[in-house]
């Protein structure tokens, strides 16, 4: 839905750019999680999850009017995920010994991509609206991030577990937001001419 409103109105205006950026890292990472660990459902949702996040920060750059600062954003995170692979894949040659730091990485970063949405926490509480926050990024970060909690726990993989419980709790919060201040008493009102 945030796609549709950039394209319908040609603007990024109240839409956050910082949980696409962050949501394309954390599929990456995990990609390469799954792919040490060959595990093809990681592999196939987290290859889809990128294609899609980078389209979305693609768009995000076209309607940008400050293309500088989203472009530095997103090279400034490039820049660590490189230099977390060339970690990863030249300095650790054992595979058990890199699976655990990876999943180590991969699950900080998630818990970063699941709290990003609440970096307008305080402008959300002082403007008394849920106007930056996207309804339907939260509905799916719900159900994604306990989707995962489940498989996490169905595999007994604790990297997998434990960073979307965040996810789910942030979500929760998410959710009381726009029922505290629901989306409508924020529209503005135009005055009555008598």
């Amino acid at each position: 839905s945030d796609l549709r409103q950039m394209l319908a109105t040609k603007s990024v205006e109240n839409i956050q750019f910082l949980p696409f950026l962050t949501t394309d890292v954390n599929n990456l990472s995990w990609l390469g999680y799954g792919c040490l660990k060959q595990d093809w459902t990681l592999i196939t949702v987290n290859t889809i999850g990128a294609a899609l996040q980078t389209l979305y920060i693609l768009a995000y750059l076209y309607y940008s009017s400050s293309k500088r600062a989203v472009l530095l954003r997103s090279l400034l995170l490039l820049a660590v995920l490189a230099a977390g692979y060339g970690y990863f894949t030249l300095l650790i040659a054992d595979t058990q010994t890199r699976l655990t730091r990876l999943g180590l990485f991969c699950s900080v970063f998630t818990v970063g991509m699941y709290l990003s949405p609440l970096a307008d926490l305080a402008k959300i509480v002082r403007s008394k609206s849920t106007r930056c926050l996207s309804f339907p990024l939260t509905v799916t970060t719900f159900l994604a991030s306990t989707s995962w909690t489940l498989y996490g726990l169905q595999l007994h993989d604790p990297y997998i577990t434990v960073p979307n419980v965040p996810g789910i709790v942030t979500s929760v919060v998410r959710f009381w937001l726009f029922w505290w201040y629901p989306p409508g008493q924020d529209k503005p009102y135009r005055p009555l001419h008598a």
